[in-house]
């Protein structure tokens, strides 16, 4: 009897404590809000059986008891009153004021100053050669006269190309020979300012550091992992676009450097930029190249090669190409010599090599693939051979065959997203993995993983145990998130490299199967973990954290089965494409 009581009272208040009404806001963060945009959103989280209104009308409440509502403001001051009330008729209420006005148009100045001196491309330092070209802005007070401390002007561009405002400045400045504008050690630049009618000028100072690079420039060797060229300096929060990976021991001419890039010299009329954690300053100094020596074309017991001697290790980016399928190599400072390419008998991936001088200083490996879909190549160098190892296709187009990575996003102190339960994404990606990880194995594959509890993993490592490990194929898995928490949800597959494209496109398909909404399929995706030629690769979304719908299903455990199941029918899909072609 007194266990029965006991169960009872502690039922009881269990009930009582999940009724129990209480109102959170997430979003806004706090309940006077000052805005520039007349969209805004309102989220939070609720009791599960409570139902929320704002202004008296009812937001949809969900299962988890997170709700999410979109505003759309007039100008100036409103309040929106929030009530959440539970089944015994209890109230929490919370009144949320926004002020909303129109983000500030910049004013032409009325006093002697320099409101700002932009220069582009930006950053802490700048080490400048002849030719570079800096795009100058400043803005003083109309009609004023603007020069560099060289006494190179600046010109007062029209009002309509400024925004309606007066006494912008412009100018590009082109690094001369011999420049007096900068010094061998880094300083800032300075700038005169003399307003009409005055004899003394105001002063600014550069907010970069500048100096002239060595005339010859600098020798610059790859050092690291996984040292990788960049594109640009343009770069988002995946980092810069990446012109590919490269072995440790390269030899790079820099020429410049902005900030912590330095601009390398590819060829004649090919830069890129490194950045200066990937490599080391040599003392000697001389512009890498090479002749060509003879290539060699042959396969052993699992793999096909490509061999081309040279004479030190060159700079290379590598890329496929599909319908018909192939591999491209182009090696930076390599020219050809009366070189000829052997090949054995013994290949099964390859069909034919061949090569093209593309440029004077830019050799090009092409290389025919016999299947139609890209299982991976590596590049590396063997000494000053640069080597192109070609993975084959399975002879078993079976998961029961093969071996799969998978990777759950984050860990550790890397939450990622959250979702507006207080979820975290390093939680449910986990959990997806894990389910992945059955389905696969139920179905006979093996299955390696980075890790398989709530633990800090770096990307570079995941890549470098990966990169090892060389798995037939690599899904990723995260969750994504949008400062949209109402129209923004579903499901998106991401790659990189074309011929891994069918992968993410069957996944996708089996995903939206399940009735999730399409957020699309990606590619030239800037993820670490979809920079591997290696191997087929993806990068599964699997669902938008931040929606409230989307968290409520992955909260399910039984819908985290259901999607690894989806993923499971996605990559059997390619597996059949890939027997048919």
């Amino acid at each position: 009897m007194k266990v029965l009581f006991l169960f009872i009272f502690w039922f009881l208040f269990q009930t009582a404590q999940a009724q129990q009404v209480f109102l959170r806001l997430n979003t806004p963060a706090k309940n006077q809000n000052s805005v520039t945009s007349s969209k805004q959103f309102v989220t939070g989280l609720t009791c599960k059986t409570c139902t929320v209104t704002m202004n008296g009308n009812e937001i949809k409440v969900w299962p988890t008891g997170a709700f999410a509502a979109e505003l759309q403001l007039q100008l100036g001051d409103t309040s929106f009153l929030l009530q959440a009330t539970n089944a015994s008729g209890a109230k929490e209420t919370q009144r949320i004021f926004y002020n909303y006005q129109l983000p500030q148009k910049e004013k032409t100045l009325t006093t002697n100053t320099v409101a700002y001196w932009r220069v582009e491309p930006q950053a802490d330092l700048l080490l400048v050669k002849p030719g570079d070209k800096l795009k100058m802005t400043v803005k003083a007070l109309p009609g004023d006269v603007v020069q560099l401390e060289n006494g190179t002007s600046f010109k007062e561009i029209y009002v309509k190309d400024s925004n309606g405002v007066k006494g912008v400045y412009q100018m590009e400045y082109v690094v001369k020979e011999k420049d007096d504008l900068f010094a061998d050690k880094p300083s800032k630049l300075k700038l005169m300012v003399w307003a009409k009618g005055t004899d003394d000028p105001i002063e600014a100072t550069s907010k970069s550091n500048f100096a002239m690079m060595p005339a010859n420039g600098l020798l610059l060797e790859t050092k690291g992992k996984i040292p990788y060229i960049l594109v640009g300096l343009g770069e988002d929060r995946l980092g810069g676009t990446k012109l590919g990976y490269v072995d440790s021991l390269v030899r790079l001419k820099a020429v410049s450097k902005v900030g912590n890039k330095y601009c390398v010299q590819l060829s004649k009329n090919r830069q890129a930029y490194i950045e200066d954690e990937h490599v080391n300053v040599l003392e000697h100094n001389y512009t890498p190249s090479s002749l060509t020596g003879n290539m060699r074309v042959w396969g052993d017991s699992s793999f096909d090669y490509v061999s081309l001697s040279l004479t030190e290790r060159l700079a290379y980016q590598t890329f496929q190409q599909v319908n018909p399928s192939k591999i491209v190599v182009d090696v930076f400072g390599a020219a050809s010599n009366t070189n000829w390419i052997t090949q054995m008998g013994n290949t099964k991936e390859i069909s034919d090599v061949y090569y093209n001088q593309i440029d004077q200083d830019i050799f090009r490996i092409s290389i025919d693939l016999k299947n139609k879909q890209h299982w991976g190549h590596r590049i590396y160098y063997n000494g000053n051979n640069l080597v192109i190892r070609i993975k084959r296709q399975p002879q078993l187009l079976s998961l029961n065959n093969l071996v799969i990575a998978i990777d759950a996003g984050h860990g550790g102190g890397n939450k990622g997203a959250f979702g507006l339960t207080g979820v975290m994404e390093k939680d449910m990606t986990l959990a997806i993995a894990k389910e992945l990880q059955a389905a696969l194995e139920a179905e006979g594959a093996k299955v390696i993983t980075t890790r398989t509890r709530d633990t800090t993993y770096d990307n570079h490592d995941r890549y470098t145990v990966f990169q090892q490990a060389n798995p037939h194929m690599l899904l990723s898995i995260h969750l994504n998130s949008s400062a949209d928490p109402v129209n923004i949800k579903g499901v998106s597959t991401y790659y990189k490299h074309i011929g891994y494209r069918p992968l993410t496109q069957t996944i996708l398909q089996r995903m939206l199967d399940m009735g999730l909404k399409e957020y699309g399929n990606v590619g030239n995706f800037n993820f670490i973990l979809n920079g591997f030629t290696e191997f087929p690769n993806v990068l599964v979304e699997t669902l938008f954290i931040s929606h409230p719908e989307d968290e409520a299903n992955v909260l399910d455990p039984a819908y985290r089965k259901q999607m690894a199941d989806a993923i499971v029918k996605g990559i059997n899909d390619w597996l059949e494409q890939c027997k048919k072609q």
